[in-house]
Parts: C-alpha cells; sequence; structure tokens
C-alpha cells in the first residue's frame, strides 16, 4: 500500500518532466489556472477578514465566558471554517481551471498522450462531459467540506482530524477527475472506470493528496495545474495499460 501510495506522488513528479520537454505548451495551462484562482480567492479574501466577526456571531454564548477560553473556542472555530473553506476551494478551482482552460489542457493531454504512444483517441470526451464531471467534483467537495467542519468540531482532535481526512478524501477527487479526460475520451463506461481506478485506490490516492497539498500552498494551484494534468494522464494510461481481465473483475 505505502509502495503504490509513494507511486501515485511520483506520478505528479512525472508531470514536471514535461516542463522540460515541451515548456511553451505547460505555460499557457497557467492562464485559465490563474483565473480560477483570482475568481476564488475574491471570494475567498473577504471570508478569511470577516472571520473574527463569524467566530464571534457563531458563538454569542461565549461572550461571558473567561476571555482566555473564549478565544480560544473562537480560534479553534476559524480554523476549522478555513480548513472547509480550503477544501471546496481546492475542488471548485480544479473545476474551473479544467472548464475554462478547456482547450489549453486538451493541448497538454494530447500531447502527453501521444509522447506515451499506442491508441490516442481523436475526441476527448467533449465539453458536455467535462461540465457533468466538473459539477459532480464541486457536489462531492460541499460534502467533503460539510465533513471537515463537523469533524472540525471534536475536542483537542477536531482541527488535524478535519485537515487529514479532508486532505484524503479531496486529493481522491481530485485524482478521478484529473485522469478523468483520457478515460472520457475513450468512452469506458462509469461501473469499468470504477472496477480500474478500484485496482490502483493506494496509487490513485498517493497522487490525488501530493497534488491537493500544493494547491493549499499559495499560488501552487496556478503552478501545479498544468503538471498535475500531464501527471495524471501518465496515471490514466498506467490504468488503461492494466489487462482486460483486472479491469473487469
Amino acid at each position: 500500500m505505502i509502495s503504490e501510495f509513494l507511486t501515485g506522488i511520483r506520478f505528479l513528479g512525472r508531470g514536471f518532466g514535461y516542463w522540460k520537454r515541451m515548456p511553451g505548451l505547460m505555460a499557457l495551462g497557467l492562464v485559465p489556472a490563474l483565473i480560477a484562482l483570482l475568481v476564488l480567492a475574491a471570494a475567498l479574501i473577504p471570508l478569511w477578514l470577516s472571520l473574527g466577526t463569524i467566530t464571534s456571531w457563531i458563538t454569542p454564548f461565549a461572550d461571558s465566558w473567561d476571555a482566555g477560553w473564549a478565544t480560544a473556542l473562537r480560534l479553534a472555530i476559524g480554523a476549522v471554517i478555513t480548513i472547509g473553506s480550503l477544501v471546496l476551494a481546492s475542488v471548485v478551482f480544479t473545476a474551473l481551471a479544467l472548464l475554462i482552460g478547456d482547450p489549453f489542457y486538451q493541448r497538454i493531454w494530447r500531447a502527453v498522450e501521444n509522447d506515451v504512444g499506442g491508441d490516442v483517441p481523436d475526441g476527448d470526451g467533449g465539453l458536455r462531459v467535462a461540465f457533468g464531471e466538473s459539477i459532480r467534483l464541486v457536489l462531492l467537495g460541499i460534502l467533503v467540506a460539510l465533513l471537515a467542519l463537523i469533524l472540525g468540531f471534536i475536542p483537542a482532535v477536531g482541527a488535524a482530524a478535519a485537515a487529514v481526512v479532508s486532505v484524503a478524501l479531496t486529493g481522491r477527487l481530485l485524482a478521478r477527475e484529473l485522469t478523468g479526460r483520457a478515460l472520457n475520451a475513450r468512452d469506458i463506461p462509469s461501473d469499468i472506470r470504477s472496477r480500474m481506478l478500484a485496482t490502483r485506490r493506494s496509487r490513485l490516492l498517493g497522487f490525488g493528496v501530493a497534488t491537493q497539498l500544493c494547491f493549499m500552498v499559495p499560488l501552487g494551484g496556478v503552478f501545479i495545474m498544468p503538471t498535475a494534468v500531464a501527471g495524471a494522464t501518465l496515471l490514466a494510461r498506467d490504468l488503461l495499460d492494466q489487462p482486460a481481465d483486472a479491469r473487469r473483475a
């Protein structure tokens, strides 16, 4: 399991190699990621600047507490809200960037496919399929963010538990979404796709968690997005290279 997890991380590392092999094309992938980041920043920055007001509004009962305890409670709630917003922001960022940058990321995906060789499909799954996948990603991201908020209220370990669980779950969502283009282009039914993903669960998780952690670094999402698309294409081809009987198992 650990070796598979580390292999997933290495797929993201292999994606970095395409900056050397096709730097101009990878640089184009920064544009939609930057636009998506600016859109999210317009929503997140006011939220974070208002955390003091929000936490005070949520906890009016703490006004009569000792100042130290009231501050500790509100800081903890503020941390939970921040974690939840980051979880949701990462999946919304991915969905937005992939939709806005569909022509850019299609070119990156196809270039990596051609570099790997073998059977490269003519289509890419279509914008309607990509839009549906993005909506699904955002809805699942909302559920993960809500779970993070609930876990955050566990005494003592809540914030840490929320962070670990949300990164793991969001990482899996990101891996599934980013590998989707190669699978959609081949018209693989959802049930077969689910079985394929299940055979490489730890590998997908390693790739997704590494990507998610990069997204959480300031401006990390912008710079890692083209790399993640390239790495996810390599990971998808790894899934597709499995024996046919393993996919149907």
